[in-house]
């Protein structure tokens, strides 16, 4: 177990990360020339249509994720047969489930005229957005289902090589289009749909390679199911947990524009890019550690499951501090630089944006381990938090436009994801007190707050605050970025249990590597 939470998961972050950066950076700058030549209507349009194409992705009712739980075990064991079967599974389930998609899209295009009538761009942009992406998706159920072999068996950097290489390609022919060439959308498209197929082949390349054994199986689907019943159940319970979280990803933009206008979810958008950004940041660099955990929770060693539980929670609350700090300080001058001030939000908004961001960063070490222990049987709890999400989203727009719907988001997440979902893991995955972790939670929650004064000191003492140009605004980024992380660190490594078997676990790979080294 120590090596799939080392080796192979630093592999997997490290390749992450540098991915991360790339696409990010790639991200930004197709954002702007997007806006630049194309305009603020047309980037609310693509952000619109990829939220109504998420809707119709809920008929996917979760079984990735069950897939991927179902996995764990025979992956632990070398049980090809069962993987064998249950990929095959998969792809019965979910041909099935893309055939549902389409003729759900089908039904939505006929309401277009009616969805993009505040719209004055042409409505077959509507129509060519959304065959375009749907297109992408689809390629999802009928070719890429198996990518969920490689994430389950710690493998992930194999789907950054093949398939998230091709993306980033696709990122820079779109730029370039978009920049170079008139009807720089229509190229816009064309390349999602070529760069879609491009990457489907690489990554399939890449799974025949590495699991020549997944050929499918000479059962039948509802035989498949009749056998390895414990995914439907999973799924179904999976089902309501993806309503939470397309409620909310994909519904506030659609609130969004429902009260205000395209341009207004294009501005939203925007600063959404950002938050999404620093999650993925964190997700790249820890995501791999995910399989590990339903490998250690699969071998059943409790006192090791809370010890890593303590390491993983600690390493994850340093590095979900430092990017909430960083985001709450440098925020807005990035986006005066990138937009301009006249597509900036106000201080309050970004405030709850930084609250969410928190929430959502915080929630990723219990969610491993509810996943690793398949507790998804609280079909309730994504329930209302989906109602709280949209209800409350709806009551305070009307009242507070933007920054209303922003704090109903923010409510949903803190009753249900910050309350609700981390008692459950400990009353049934755990079995013991949460009295222990909510002390535990306290403690960094405080030394959180006593290191945001001494950091801001530090950070203005040696870089100033004033912020000039895109180069300054990098410097102060990564000096704000590195003082917080090294005071939090520190004061985290003197006073808190899992920053210390954090330390130790690093510096035992350290050892070992210069070992290797000298012994060469």
């Amino acid at each position: 177990m120590a090596k799939s939470l080392t080796s192979k998961s630093a592999k997997n972050s490290i390749v992450a990360l540098v991915f991360y950066i790339l696409n990010i950076a790639l991200q930004f700058v197709s954002r702007k020339i997007f806006i630049d030549y194309l305009g603020e209507e047309l980037l609310g349009l693509n952000t619109t249509i990829t939220s109504l194409l998420q809707f119709l992705n809920i008929a996917e009712l979760g079984i990735g994720s069950a897939i991927g739980y179902t996995l764990y075990k025979p992956l632990f064991e070398n049980d090809t047969q069962k993987i064998n079967e249950v990929v095959a599974l998969q792809g019965w389930l979910y041909k099935r489930i893309a055939l549902v998609i389409i003729a759900s899209g089908v039904v939505l295009m006929f309401f277009f005229p009616l969805i993009f009538e505040k719209s004055d761009l042409p409505l077959w942009y509507s129509y060519a957005t959304f065959l375009a992406l749907l297109f992408s998706s689809l390629l999802s159920y009928f070719v890429n289902y198996r990518q969920i072999v490689l994430s389950a068996d710690q493998k992930e950097y194999k789907i950054q090589y093949s398939y998230k290489t091709a993306i980033l390609l696709k990122l820079v022919f779109q730029i370039i289009c978009i920049y170079k060439f008139d009807n720089g959308y229509i190229w816009w498209l064309v390349l999602e749909v070529i760069f879609a197929i491009i990457a489907s082949i690489s990554l399939n390349y890449v799974i025949k390679r590495s699991y020549p054994y997944l050929k499918g199986s000479s059962l039948g689907g509802k035989e498949l199911i009749e056998k390895h019943n414990e995914v439907l159940v999973k799924t179904k319970q999976l089902f309501f947990h993806k309503i939470g979280g397309f409620a909310l990803n994909r519904v506030s933009p659609i609130i969004v524009y429902g009260i205000a206008t395209l341009e207004a979810v294009a501005i939203y958008g925007n600063y959404m890019l950002i938050m999404t950004g620093v999650t993925s940041l964190i997700t790249a660099i820890f995501n791999s550690m995910n399989a590990g955990v339903g490998h250690l929770v699969a071998a059943g060693d409790k006192e090791r499951i809370t010890r890593v539980f303590k390491e993983l929670f600690s390493v994850r609350f340093l590095f979900t501090i430092t990017i909430c700090f960083s985001v709450y300080e440098l925020t807005q001058p990035f986006m005066e630089l990138w937009m301009g001030e006249s597509l900036m939000l106000d201080d309050d908004c970004v405030i709850l944006f930084v609250l969410i961001t928190f929430i959502n960063l915080n929630r990723l070490t219990p969610d491993a381990f509810i996943n690793a222990y398949g507790l998804f049987g609280d079909i309730w709890s994504p329930i209302v938090e989906t109602l709280l999400n949209i209800g409350l989203s709806i009551l305070f727009g009307c009242l507070w436009g933007l920054k209303g719907i922003l704090m109903g988001v923010f409510v949903s997440l803190f009753i249900i994801v910050f309350c609700w979902k981390q008692y459950f893991l400990f009353y049934k995955g755990f079995k013991e007190s949460i009295l222990w972790y909510v002390k535990m939670y306290a403690v960094h929650f405080a030394l959180a707050l006593v290191s945001y004064p001494i950091i801001e000191m530090c950070y203005k003492n040696s870089v100033g605050d004033s912020i000039n140009g895109a180069l300054s605004w990098l410097l102060h980024a990564c000096a704000y970025t590195f003082i917080a992380l090294l005071i939090l660190g520190v004061i985290m490594f003197i006073f808190t249990d899992g920053m210390k078997y954090f330390v130790a676990r690093i510096r035992g790979i350290i050892c070992r590597k210069f070992n290797c080294i000298v012994g060469k």
